[in-house]
């Protein structure tokens, strides 16, 4: 009888361990927020700022999120005419932390930091990434350029695009 007992609580607990990795994503970081500043300038960390949201620029960039935007004001490092901006946004459940290089009002580099879905991690590769560079914003607040969807990753994919074009949007208020 003990053995039988024994049995169904390791059954349970297997199926318990099964059904809980399910639901929790482990985040993945592929690079920090000061790497990826002092690679964007060229070993300089550049200088950190932080940029206040009057109601306007808030409300644009709500209107690029779909959603609301909590946040009073935005940190972002600048060096010259060049920032860098490191923003979350959520994929499908977790946050997705983003870094976005901008120079002459366009992107030059964008690199996911870190990854916490359990799927759609495929954004984090420079096949994805790439597409952003030298990508503009438009008077319409849209990427000018088409950018792929992966299959899977639909929802990450959005949030990238949402994040590239916040950063394009708050880099052409700190930059003139």
């Amino acid at each position: 009888m003990q053995a039988i007992l024994r049995s169904y609580l390791m059954l349970f607990m297997m199926g318990l361990a099964v059904y809980l990795s399910a639901f929790s994503a482990v985040a993945t970081q592929y690079q920090s927020n000061d790497a990826f500043i002092n690679q964007a300038f060229n070993g300089n960390a550049g200088e950190s700022k932080v940029l206040w949201l009057d109601d306007d620029l808030k409300q644009a960039v709500e209107a690029i999120l779909a959603h609301r935007f909590n946040k009073m004001r935005m940190r972002y490092w600048q060096h010259n005419d060049e920032t860098v901006w490191i923003m979350d946004e959520i994929g499908k459940e977790s946050p997705i932390t983003v870094a976005i290089h901008i120079k002459d009002h366009q992107i030059v580099r964008t690199k996911v930091l870190v990854y916490r879905e359990s799927r759609g991690d495929e954004v984090r590769h420079d096949f994805f990434t790439d597409q952003f560079k030298l990508a503009k914003l438009d008077d319409q607040h849209q990427l000018d350029k088409h950018i792929d969807g992966i299959t899977g990753a639909t929802l990450s994919v959005r949030a990238l695009t949402k994040l590239s074009r916040i950063a394009l949007l708050l880099h052409a208020h700190v930059v003139h």
